[in-house]
């Protein structure tokens, strides 16, 4: 028996090993189980997103009859954070503390700030329900509270995902760490489409009751994975027990002056913005265009955000087989612009031909195209980056891309708004899905150099002469 166990121990290993992106990460030093139960800060952020992106932009909407312009300023209020993801990072790498801990301080710092913004939300959406139908205190008491919630939850993600990120390339060999940034982003992904999934049960029958537990017990659980992932992770070291002067700001200035010389990096980080920010402008519309416009109901859209995901999840996993077989990562990134270009064309055709199949299709497109993206500028950043600024360069690709989302969701339900009120409400969603094609189409422009596709057609045209 003991050993028929053994043999199913043993080949789960295996098929973990042989196919979860980036699995060959781990080592007899540090075995996949432990890489795994690290993923879990992944997982708490995930759940967080579909929650801000997701479920709770569509209640607020929809539900609550929020204007969609304020929604996306709540949603992308996190941005305010967003660029100090690099200077955590750098300041995270020679933290002293009196346990002997350099990561593990700014992990639970981060996890109480994203506990305090879900413990403020459930009574914030409460008041911004019972604003509009009661005297007793004005609009914005809401407005202000469940902004201060979203900010909250925001800044939390980004230091927990900053840090937690570097705690995970601090485990493994040089080599291997962009493998091990991949794997963690494959489990934030698996975490949204597992967090969409409970949630869209959870909300099968929705009430305001049963979201404020919904949101409660995110909160609780956020702070379990986070303590589960994190623990005996780190090593102690008794040198950090010893007082040293703050880093200067100067320290962190020339590391940046010197990522920043380095080639083509300003146009990476141009590439890297404009690509997120066209996969990002839909983020906060995706579940109110379809409960608005194809009817669907809380549950069915909430699930959307799973079919994103999982699309997203495919597209990382193809582009880990095919990247690894040394093919260029920014080609890999063009591909992923690529196809989204036909993924918007089937989400705008969705509402004149009142198909949620169709919306369904350019969702899960969205997200094969967003996952090739994002894992081929990944990598490319990971590639070009110095060998001891691997950190830097991980938060400045992590600043740009939460800026850029972060941006981009604001002007998105802004530009719906206010397109909507001189039109009609379809209208307003179908310019911001346009708009998002033509940022694609910039994105590609821009990717040219980059991806070496005008260096090899010039080549082809010389052999061809």
């Amino acid at each position: 028996m003991l050993r028929t166990s053994r043999r199913l121990v043993d080949g789960w290993a295996d098929l973990g090993t042989r196919f979860l992106p980036f699995a060959d990460a781990a080592n007899a030093d540090l075995p996949l189980s432990r890489l795994l139960r690290l993923s879990l800060f992944q997982v708490s952020c995930g759940m967080a997103m579909v929650l801000l992106m997701g479920t709770l932009n569509r209640v607020m909407i929809v539900e609550l009859h929020v204007p969609a312009a304020l929604v996306a300023i709540m949603v992308s209020l996190p941005i305010f954070f967003a660029p100090l993801r690099a200077v955590i990072g750098f300041r995270s790498d020679a933290h002293r503390s009196a346990l002997g801990w350099k990561r593990v301080p700014f992990i639970w710092r981060g996890s109480m700030v994203q506990f305090g913004g879900f413990a403020i939300m459930p009574f914030a959406l409460l008041v911004l329900a019972g604003a509009g139908q009661s005297a007793h205190y004005p609009a914005w008491i809401g407005q202000l509270a469940a902004g201060l919630a979203f900010l909250l939850v925001g800044a939390g993600v980004h230091t927990v995902q900053t840090v937690g990120l570097a705690l995970a390339t601090d485990l493994v060999p040089e080599e291997d760490q962009p493998k091990v940034v991949g794997l963690m982003y494959v489990m934030l992904l698996a975490g949204m489409i597992v967090s969409a999934l409970a949630f869209g049960v959870l909300l099968e029958t929705y009430t305001p009751g049963r979201l404020v537990q919904v949101i409660q017990g995110a909160a609780v659980l956020t702070l379990i994975l986070n303590v589960l992932a994190v623990w005996k992770q780190e090593a102690r070291d008794p040198r950090r027990h010893e007082p040293r002067p703050p880093i200067a700001e100067v320290d962190f200035q020339d590391a940046w002056g010197v990522f920043r010389r380095g080639p083509d990096a300003l146009r990476r980080l141009l590439v890297v913005g404009l690509g997120t920010a066209a996969f990002s402008m839909e983020d906060v519309l995706l579940e109110p265009y379809g409960g608005e416009i194809l009817r669907m109901s809380v549950s069915d859209t909430t699930l959307l955000t799973a079919t994103l995901s999982a699309g997203g999840l495919f597209g990382f996993w193809l582009a880990s087989v095919v990247l690894g077989r040394g093919y260029d990562a920014f080609r890999m990134a063009g591909i992923g612009a690529l196809v989204g270009l036909p993924a918007f064309a089937l989400v705008i055709a969705a509402a004149p031909l009142d198909s949620p199949g169709w919306f369904g299709t350019g969702v899960m497109l969205i997200g094969v195209g967003g996952g090739l993206f994002g894992h081929g500028t990944l990598t490319a950043t990971m590639r070009a980056a110095p060998r001891d600024a691997v950190g830097l360069a991980l938060g400045a690709w992590g600043a740009v891309q939460a800026t850029a989302a972060g941006v981009a969701v604001g002007l998105g339900g802004i530009l719906r708004d206010v397109y909507a009120a001189a039109t009609e409400p379809v209208l307003g969603y179908i310019f911001v899905y346009s708009l998002e094609l033509l940022l694609l189409v910039v994105t590609i422009a821009a990717m040219v150099p980059l991806a070496g596709w005008r260096r090899d057609h010039a080549t082809t045209r010389k052999q061809a002469a």
